[in-house]
């Protein structure tokens, strides 16, 4: 799972980057909201971690923005600000959940993997597909108990089609996906699917469209 954090207190951000990476998150840092936009260009994230008030661009604009440009990635707000016209304003611009500083590190990992669970919309950690399960906090999929072994990129395409299970994935959103800025063909992504349904998922091709896996 890859989290954007803006923090621009050196002391917090690196106490979070160290927690959040001892448990299995990719973080990338920033520390004004400029750089926080630049980086949503290049890269694809599963959450967003913000600060509010940090340089440049601060977080309510930031996040307002990223959802005026149809970024849809769950937000958490991080901030000192706990009246209620910022709390308020927070979720106005896009926020799924809003922490106040100081907090338990405990809660916000509680919080980060409630938000999570719910951008795949399930309940719980697992999601089940005939024998496959795919655990949501691990990111790794399994057939029949057994771990699957994939490819950094096939690992992403399995992730897309469980968090939009039972919905048609285009062509164009997978390799968007996929390339963050690299170059890659419908070509490259028919053998990456040939090769996943060697695993005995039940992936179907939307003809012209994409691909879909469904729960039955």
């Amino acid at each position: 799972m890859r989290i954007l954090l803006l923090e621009d207190d050196e002391v917090l951000a690196e106490t979070l980057c160290e927690l959040l990476e001892s448990e299995g998150y990719e973080l990338t840092l920033v520390t004004t909201g400029e750089m926080a936009l630049d980086v949503t260009f290049q890269k694809n994230f599963d959450l967003f971690l913000f600060d509010v008030n940090v340089p440049k661009l601060n977080g309510f604009e930031l996040l307002k923005s990223l959802r005026e440009a149809e970024y849809d990635t769950p937000a958490i707000f991080i901030t000192s600000l706990n009246d209620i016209a910022s709390l308020s304003k927070g979720f106005e611009v896009g926020a799924d959940d809003y922490i106040k500083k100081p907090f338990d590190f405990d809660e916000l990992l509680v919080r980060i993997k409630a938000l999570i669970r719910k951008s795949y919309h399930s309940k719980s950690n697992t999601i089940e597909v005939e024998s496959f399960s795919f655990d949501i906090e691990k990111n790794e999929l399994y057939k029949a108990g057994e771990f699957v072994k994939l490819s950094p990129y096939e690992l992403q395409i399995v992730t897309m089609l469980f968090k939009n299970l039972n919905q048609t994935l285009t062509k164009e959103e997978i390799l968007e996906e996929l390339a963050e800025g690299r170059e890659m063909s419908e070509g490259s992504l028919r053998v990456h699917m040939t090769k996943l349904r060697k695993t005995g998922l039940n992936i179907t091709t939307i003809k012209g469209i994409g691909y879909r896996l469904a729960s039955s």
